[in-house]
């Protein structure tokens, strides 16, 4: 099986996305403590971090398999583009949209700042919409590797 070439840009951003796991490796840690009771927390406040951990991982994990569909794809300009970072920005604000609207002594409810997850939201679906639209291109326009 051949390789993937990989574009510059792919590159450069799978490296970013690789060492930004290392903070959701802490973020692990900081959920061990919760998981434990170390930190006291409503009930609403362990929901939202939980599944601001869970999204902040499988999406930049997604992403990474985006940046390969994107390059073996060759989508290039403005489509390139949002396919590529689209989903990587998810990660930034969905989980920041779980975390920081659930901020505050005894929270249980979602502040204003829930927005941030419907922006993350949409910036995966503008993401994986343009990958998948790019990805249903006849095969001719697809870069393709020998056998």
């Amino acid at each position: 099986m051949a390789a993937i070439p990989l574009s510059l840009a792919s590159r450069r951003l799978a490296g970013i996305l690789l060492l930004s796991l290392v903070g959701v490796e802490f973020g692990g840690r900081f959920m061990t403590t919760v998981v434990q009771g170390e930190i006291e927390l409503t009930e609403f406040q362990q929901s939202f971090f939980r599944a601001g951990h869970a999204h902040a991982g499988v999406l930049l994990i997604l992403s990474l398999v985006c940046l390969l569909y994107a390059d073996a794809a060759n989508v290039r300009g403005t489509l390139g583009w949002v396919a590529r970072l689209g989903v990587p920005i998810a990660a930034i604000f969905m989980p920041s949209g779980f975390f920081l609207s659930a901020l505050g002594e005894g929270a249980t409810k979602a502040n204003g700042l829930i927005v941030l997850l419907y922006i993350g939201g949409l910036s995966l679906a503008a993401g994986v919409v343009s990958l998948g639209i790019s990805l249903l291109k006849p095969a001719d326009k697809l870069v393709t590797t020998g056998s």
